[in-house]
């Protein structure tokens, strides 16, 4: 019988922490003594894993408005990522790090096109995965994944609508229209422990001993050799744990302590090809969950138990919900007034040309309005672009994960909300800042007892925005 394999997958990802009003990422002298906590995480994490080649011989996805950082602030590390790629590691990651399943259709569509577009930038291939942010996933979410040419994902066991699925084989999810999607649900167990029990991951030859070589022992049916997945946060690995880049070290990489082991070190890409005429077994999943909220997606919408307080949730999405909507009638409004009437919405899913540097501003001005146009019309075709651009990262997960709004995370969707809001009202001579911070004052913060629009302000303040 084949050895079994097994795949270590880091998820790379931190909250974009640069100001759009400057392009800069603040000081925070909460990371000290290092710049900001981006600095911080990477000389503790990301440079060591990529100095210590850890990254060849995992599966990963790093965050794209993570990857831009890392280029510009650590190319030690960045340059460790791209490396460690080899066709085969890396797995795309949707772009803001928005909730897909809450997002509307036109947005969900941008935040993969984007984000795959940036990872062939970036890595010089096509992405064969896709890792969704907190792993929140629909049908809806999987069928865009499949029409832009993603293969697999990774769900949480308890993403799935059938009970008592094995987690040691590979699935596939039937999509209709002949499409389907391949999708890999970790062990839930060895992920936790890696996780949370920190004394679990203080010896790799121990855990390989007691908590690996027994998942690969029990042969499964068909004599299929088994493909067990921990997945965890990237950060772990000596940000979260100390030393814990020694411990995957140890976990992955060839040597003599590979001895007794009863399994093989994979990589996702790897481990689920499907075998020419043998398909994977077919399973049905829970719509809108994720693997960090056991309520479905209450934890980004609502009061929910995973928290001690969300009231502020719901009022705050209302806020940006209705925000985007104003933003949106805007820009089309204004894009019908240019020459050629470009296409917003497919003018947005291409602007990540831009982003990624694969075409000048100016070009991509030119090229949709034809060659036509002045260049206060490139102008404002471009402001729309990045009116969008920060209008999709208010969304970004991380403003919903905490219980208080008044965390930097919070603070940093609404400095986008701020930027997007404000660009848009000089354009179209509106006022959706203004009906913003009346929405915001709705919401309060559980500790401070501060509502919404005291907190804009304070978001704002803080980088020197009146």
């Amino acid at each position: 019988m084949s050895r079994g394999r097994l795949v270590v997958h880091a998820h790379f990802y931190q909250p974009s922490r640069t100001d759009p009003f400057s392009g800069q990422v603040p000081a925070d002298p909460s990371a000290a003594p290092a710049h900001d906590w981006n600095a911080r995480v990477s000389a503790e994490c990301y440079r060591p894993n990529a100095e210590l080649g850890n990254l060849g011989h995992i599966s990963w996805d790093l965050g794209p408005t993570l990857a831009g950082w890392m280029r510009d602030s650590d190319p030690v590390a960045y340059a460790g990522f791209v490396a460690g790629d080899q066709g085969v590691n890396g797995m795309a990651q949707a772009y803001h790090h928005s909730i897909l399943p809450l997002a509307s259709a036109a947005d969900r569509r941008t935040e993969i096109r984007w984000g795959l577009r940036d990872f062939e930038a970036r890595f010089g291939r096509v992405a064969d995965g896709m890792w969704l942010p907190e792993t929140a996933v629909d049908l809806a979410t999987l069928h865009v994944l499949a029409e832009h040419g993603v293969r697999h994902t990774i769900l949480a066991p308890w993403q799935v609508a059938d009970v008592g699925v094995e987690t040691r084989r590979p699935y596939r999810v039937e999509l209709g229209d002949g499409r389907h999607i391949v999708v890999a649900l970790y062990d839930a167990g060895l992920s936790g422990a890696v996780s949370f029990e920190t004394a679990m991951t203080a010896d790799a030859d121990h855990f390989t001993k007691a908590r690996l070589n027994p998942r690969f022992a029990q042969p499964l049916p068909g004599a299929a050799p088994p493909v067990v997945v921990i997945a965890t946060d990237g950060e772990l690995y000596g940000h979260h744990q100390t030393f814990r880049d020694l411990f995957l070290k140890r976990l992955v990489q060839p040597g003599p302590h590979e001895i007794g082991r009863t399994f093989t070190v994979s990589t996702l890409s790897e481990a689920l090809r499907e075998p020419a005429g043998r398909p994977f077994e077919p399973i049905r999943i829970a719509e809108r969950t994720s693997w960090s909220c056991h309520h479905g997606l209450l934890r980004w919408t609502a009061a929910c138990p995973c928290v001690k307080e969300g009231g502020w949730k719901g009022p705050l999405r209302s806020a940006l919900e209705r925000l985007a909507g104003g933003i949106d009638t805007q820009t089309e409004r204004l894009a019908a007034a240019l020459p050629g009437q470009p296409d917003p919405w497919a003018a947005r899913d291409a602007y990540v040309d831009v982003l990624v540097a694969a075409e000048g501003a100016g070009a991509f001005a030119d090229r949709w309005l034809g060659g036509r146009g002045s260049p206060d019309d490139g102008r404002i075709l471009l402001d729309l672009m990045e009116v969008q651009r920060w209008r999709l990262a208010m969304f970004a997960s991380d403003a919903w994960f905490w219980d208080d709004p008044v965390r930097v995370e919070t603070m940093n969707a609404l400095r986008a909300a701020a930027w997007a809001a404000r660009r848009i009202d000089s354009l179209a001579g509106s006022s959706l800042e203004r009906r913003l911070v009346a929405d915001l004052a709705l919401l309060s913060s559980p500790d401070e007892l501060i509502d919404g629009a005291q907190i804009y302000r304070r978001a704002l303040a803080q980088v020197g925005q009146p």
